[in-house]
Parts: structure tokens; sequence; C-alpha cells
């Protein structure tokens, strides 16, 4: 997959994850990236910036992933509300991945993510859903 193209919303409450991400990014050749500190942010910046995909922590304050992706997936524009999304977070309980799968996201993974997986996890999730 060529990702020279891709524009990237990266959500992050943690400064040095953003930034270690939009590097990964930017080695697998995604250079139109856009990172912000949390969920409210992250809804104006989809609306403005209007990336392909999402990269998003879940654990953050004031609105947290899950808020985010809710609040995004209710936007009444379908293109906005429909941008694919990736969590990224350390918590892998079951609790959470069963909050955060019924949002329609194409990825879930353990952060701090590897340059392999994070670019394999983009790939699956850039493709066409099939019915």
């Amino acid at each position: 997959m060529i990702f020279w193209n891709l524009r990237v919303l990266v959500v992050d409450d943690d400064a040095l994850m953003r930034t270690y991400v939009a590097e990964i990014l930017q080695r697998v050749g995604i250079h139109q990236i856009e990172a912000v500190e949390d969920g409210k942010s992250a809804l104006v910046s989809a609306i403005k910036f209007l990336p392909d995909i999402i990269l998003t922590d879940i654990h953050m304050e004031p609105m947290s992933g899950i808020e985010f992706v809710k609040q995004l997936r209710a936007l009444p524009n379908p293109t906005v509300a429909q941008i694919r999304v990736i969590f990224m977070t350390a918590d892998s309980t079951q609790e959470t991945f069963g909050e955060a799968l019924p949002l329609g996201i194409r990825g879930y993974m353990i952060k701090p993510p590897k340059l392999e997986t994070l670019k394999a996890k983009i790939e699956i999730a850039m493709k066409p859903l099939t019915g």
C-alpha cells in the first residue's frame, strides 16, 4: 500500500507518544499528520483536517477516546462520521475492548506500537469493507 497521500490524525494525551507515533508514520511514508492531545480537540481537527484515518488513545481527559469516537460517529456529515479509527492503548482488558468494538473501529493495538504493527494495522484499516 502506498502511504504518501494518507492524512492521519494522532490523538494522545501524552506528548511523547504523539511524537513517537508521528515519527513512525513518517518512517512508513506518511507526512500529512496532525496531532492533538484529547478527544475534544480531535473532533475539531477531524472536521477541519479530514483525515483518512485516526489513531487515538482510549484513556484521556477531559474526553476519552471512546467518547470521542461516539461523538465522531454521531456527526451529521457522513464523510467525517465514518472516518476510519484505530485505537492505540496500554489497556488490553476485555472490558475496554468490548466498549471499543461496537464503535465501528478498524483496529485496536497495544502501545507503544511497533513500526511493522502500525503499518500492518493501517493497511488493514484502509481496505474497503466488504459486505
